[in-house]
């Protein structure tokens, strides 16, 4: 890799020669402009606005634009005069915790290769001496003309560096966050956190880049002169979220299902409810709204009938029964209609309606039950009185 920039590490009084290499690349794909109407490319030329005429490299410096518009010139020798002790070493200021350091402060990477042999003892010694004490060094340097702030750490065995932006240019988050007051229940808190262990952790390196290879394709196929079909789209969900627990349960059975796991499912496929069910009860149909579920498709169910005879005791009574979609065919007349009213009566299902039925049923029996009783037992009087006159007319035609 070619370097771009040669200097030396400042540790204490020791001194190791390095060679900085960018330790990143940038894959992104880069478009020209073009005129639309000939294809013709589109450039940008340095022109000097005082004479309008095309200015070449050499014949281009550098000024500082003072607040009333006025041009300063700064040349390369007077910024090469300045007092700068890091214009060509990395100085190391001190040895942190890598987690005092902000990421907000992460810029650019380097890598910091030993330049000769007499460096490789100097650098190998700083190397295990950062993995041996869990630090990184916090650094100064200068690059492209300014001073900047490094932090080193070992990456394998090199010795990387990121550049850190200034603690001033990390701006502060306000007016960032949400207004107001949100309350966040533990329910929703569980989900998340069932969330984040499902999708669990991940192969940095199987990570890439999607749109730049669709990209690519795209060239290709234009180049190649076949025809670009477009993308399907995909629905992103986007969109206010009206209940946070049914996405976040969505979430949790979508990222199972993606890793071949059981999935709690409309599809009828096995529930494996895990964190979910403990968090987040499933929801049971309610009897109210079983009666009206089961009143529009056949459905069984059971029920109890309690009711008293006539005799005063207390009778519990079970018993299951299927209410049908259809109606009973009418066959004509009177018989029909008795036949369905009892027939809707007896069924124990499809809510009130249904038990209601079989409770007048059941008190309707029971009255010719006590009738018939009552009508015995004035036959049996009756004839029980007939007999006793019969008697005593024969005793007094006997005596006589």
């Amino acid at each position: 890799m070619r370097s771009i920039w040669n200097g030396a590490i400042s540790f204490g009084l020791v001194s190791i020669p390095i060679k900085l290499v960018n330790a990143t690349e940038n894959h992104s794909i880069h478009f020209r402009q073009i005129h639309l109407a000939d294809g013709g490319r589109i450039r940008y030329r340095k022109v000097c606005e005082l004479d309008e005429e095309e200015v070449q490299g050499g014949e281009i410096g550098k000024a500082y634009e003072d607040a009333d518009g006025t041009m300063i010139p700064i040349t390369d020798e007077d910024l090469a005069q300045l007092p700068l002790p890091t214009a060509k070493t990395i100085e190391i200021v001190a040895f942190v915790p890598a987690d005092q350091i902000d990421p907000l402060q992460m810029d650019a990477a380097y890598y910091l290769s030993a330049n000769g042999v007499p460096a490789a003892k100097p650098y190998t010694l700083l190397r295990e001496a950062l993995k041996r004490s869990n630090k990184v060094a916090v650094a100064k340097y200068a690059l492209r003309g300014r001073e900047r702030l490094g932090m080193l750490r070992v990456v394998d065995d090199v010795i990387a560096m990121h550049g850190l932006l200034w603690p001033d240019e990390i701006r502060a988050p306000e007016g960032v966050a949400p207004d107001g007051d949100v309350t966040v229940r533990d329910a929703e808190l569980d989900l998340a956190d069932a969330l984040m262990d499902t999708l669990g952790e991940v192969d940095m390196d199987s990570l890439h880049d999607d749109y730049r290879e669709a990209v690519e394709e795209l060239i290709a196929a234009k180049a190649s002169g076949e025809s670009v079909r477009p993308a399907e789209s995909e629905d992103a969900g986007g969109g206010k979220v009206i209940d946070l627990i049914a996405a976040l349960e969505n979430s949790v059975q979508a990222a199972r299902k993606s890793r071949g796991e059981e999935s709690a499912g409309a599809d009828g496929e096995d529930v494996d409810e895990g964190d979910i069910a403990d968090v987040h009860p499933i929801k049971k149909t309610s009897g109210k709204s079983a009666g009206k579920t089961s009143g529009k498709s056949s459905a069984q169910t059971t029920k109890k009938t309690t009711h008293r005879t006539p005799t005063g005791k207390t009778v519990t009574r079970s018993g299951s029964s299927t209410t049908k979609k259809s109606a009973p065919k009418s066959t004509g007349g009177k018989k029909s209609t008795s036949t369905t009213k009892k027939t809707a009566g007896s069924g124990g299902s499809g809510g009130n309606g249904g038990s209601g039925g079989g409770r007048t049923t059941a008190k309707k029996t029971a009255t010719k039950t006590a009738a018939k009783k009552q009508t015995s037992s004035k036959q049996t009087s009756s004839s029980g009185g007939t007999a006793a006159k019969k008697t005593a007319s024969s005793r007094k035609r006997a005596s006589a």
